[in-house]
């Protein structure tokens, strides 16, 4: 089948999910069948060498993609604990290596039952600031991670899911050394490292803060882990685990309002995958509340330009990215929430039609930061201003079999809320919905918090098929709102530009919000920066550093992976037998 037929199926698709619906809902799309016994090299690539490594162990024992990506995720929650853990939420993009089917897995976190629009206003009316609302117990919403990988375990696992913690379970009793990027951030005066609960796990015998090259032992996080691996997800949703959790999140400031019932009651959920062409490939990655067709859309607009045929050398190139970004955001900022609660005008949105329409837009210069556009099915809704910080990791997963996992795990700002129970950190995945529910005229934000809803995430684990519908390619991203513009950003490098993945992932970063247009200055050639200047943008510092792009692209039947210079993570190929 080739990618034009793929197209046409997954329109007609979107075209009659929409219809039945009445919401705009995206399309699925399954490649064609491929042999079982076809063996396929194998791969893991994470954000932390002992991550990666556990992963590839587990391959190694005959273990799946998803089996693999269990004791990733079990070990990320110990060794960079920043960014992602058990107590957060994920979002998984699995292809069937067998059937090509693809499929989406929701971990999102969701608001308990008790929350209202109104949590994060002070009694003033007016939005609480974000450092305060971070550490506060509100912040934390029902953790999905746990629940979702268990679900996709159950789906596609191979061995038995108590025999995938004992990397993280010996490495949590023995220690680690910390890493050069976990001791830079413990001397960062971040808020939530002035908690109780982070003074005490990162404390040396004299009361100072560890740093890198000190050694971190986590007994607790151990012996829940073992209770994880002997239990399942209840380990976590009900019992002692839970109880503290919500003991945690209902401690002062600003208490919250998760109950057991909360934490019973999560359900994780399987959606259909959103594809979408680009250049001879089809992106697909998740819907929303995921901000994947954010991604989508900005790649749409890049291919009316004339982008490729120019390079990371060119400022015109970089102007044209800045400006499609700046319209896509406006876009997804407006429109884009829970699709339960909100209507999403997901296929308005890709419409060719409104993309060209959009891309119509970008001039000779700079213009002031667009509005959102009207794309057909959309609700008038108010202009959101949400942050979302950048604690967040990305991995990606091949087995023999060619089972691919493409992962975005999340505790949301830097050591999520600060709040730690049985040795890992609680999210605070609920400071991502808009602080205000409503604007001046009183319009509804799409992104307003509401009992059980998800909040809107920038999370766009991608996967790639070729022009047979076979896997091509995986990406993804840490780095919050600034997610879909890293993931382009290498997409464009890699495909457009004909880098390898590692020299796509180097290129500096440029993200452009609104009127915020910020980039990694002192990677970019001065002419670049000249000619940025002479079309109206004045790059400034920032928005690169947090970017977490791990990534491959299968190049002559061969593996192509990179991993960002900016962590320490690592391509690990083969079983290392």
């Amino acid at each position: 089948m080739k990618i034009s037929r793929l197209i046409v199926a997954a329109a007609a698709l979107l075209t009659a999910s929409c219809a039945q619906t009445g919401l705009s809902e995206p399309a699925s799309v399954s490649a064609p069948a491929v042999s079982a016994t076809q063996q396929e090299e194998p791969f893991v690539i994470a954000a932390n060498p002992l991550a990666a490594k556990a992963g590839q162990d587990v391959l190694k024992r005959g273990g799946s993609a998803i089996d693999a990506a269990v004791a990733v995720q079990a070990m990320l929650s110990l060794v960079e604990p920043q960014s992602s853990g058990l107590g957060g939420g994920a979002f998984l993009t699995y292809l069937d290596g067998a059937t090509g089917k693809l499929t989406i897995y929701d971990g999102r976190e969701t608001a308990p039952a008790q929350a209202s629009p109104t949590m994060f206003l002070g009694p003033d009316g007016k939005p609480l600031g974000f450092r305060e609302a971070v550490t506060s117990g509100r912040a934390t919403g029902v953790p999905g991670a746990v629940a979702m990988l268990a679900m996709v375990h159950e789906d596609h696992g191979a061995l038995d899911w108590s025999s995938l913690f004992s990397a993280a379970e010996r490495t949590a009793e023995e220690g680690f050394v910390i890493s050069p990027r976990l001791g830079r951030f413990l001397g960062i005066p971040f808020p939530q490292l002035s908690t109780p609960d982070a003074t005490a796990y990162f404390a040396k015998a004299n009361g100072e803060r560890k740093t890198t090259g000190d050694r971190l032992k986590n007994p607790e996080y151990a012996d829940f882990v073992r209770r994880l691996a002997a239990n399942g997800p209840k380990a976590l949703y009900r019992g002692s685990t839970a109880a503290k959790i919500v003991a945690k999140t209902r401690a002062a400031p600003l208490e919250g309002r998760m109950t057991l019932a909360d934490l019973a009651g999560y359900k994780p959920v399987r959606r259909e995958a959103l594809c979408n062409p680009y250049r001879v490939y089809l992106v697909c990655v998740p819907p929303p509340p995921s901000s994947g067709v954010g991604l989508l859309q900005l790649l749409s607009m890049l291919e009316t330009t004339d982008i490729a045929a120019r390079g990371p050398e060119d400022p015109q190139a970089w102007f044209l990215f800045a400006e499609a970004s700046r319209l896509m955001y406006a876009d997804r900022d407006q429109y884009v929430g829970d699709p339960a609660f909100v209507s999403v005008p997901v296929s308005g949105l890709l419409e060719p039609a409104y993309v060209a329409s959009r891309a119509a837009l970008i001039g000779d210069k700079a213009a002031s930061p667009p509005k959102a556009g009207k794309p057909r099915g959309a609700v008038l809704a108010a202009a959101d201003h949400t942050l979302e910080p950048a604690g967040t990791s990305h991995f990606i997963v091949r087995d023999a079999q060619g089972n691919v996992v493409s992962i975005t795990t999340t505790v949301e700002s830097i050591f999520g809320s600060g709040r730690m129970v049985d040795g890992f950190f609680l999210n605070n995945q609920l400071t991502d919905f808009s602080f205000s529910p409503v604007d001046a005229e009183g319009r509804p934000a799409a992104n307003a918090v509401a009992p059980g809803k998800r909040p809107r995430s920038s999370m766009t684990p991608a996967i790639l098929l070729d022009d047979d519908g076979k896997f091509a390619g995986a990406i993804g991203s840490a780095g919050g709102n600034s997610i879909l513009a890293y993931v382009a950003k290498s997409l464009v490098g890699a495909i457009d530009w004909d880098l390898s993945m590692q020299e796509a992932l180097a290129l500096p970063n440029l993200v452009a919000r609104g009127a915020n247009i910020g980039g990694e200055i002192d990677k970019f050639d001065p002419a670049v920066l000249q000619g940025l200047a002479a079309r109206g943008i004045d790059l400034k510092p920032g928005q690169g550093e947090d970017s977490g792009v791990h990534a491959v692209m299968i190049r002559n039947g061969k593996v192509d992976g990179g991993f960002d210079p900016r962590r320490e993570g690592v391509v690990l190929v083969g079983t290392g037998e």
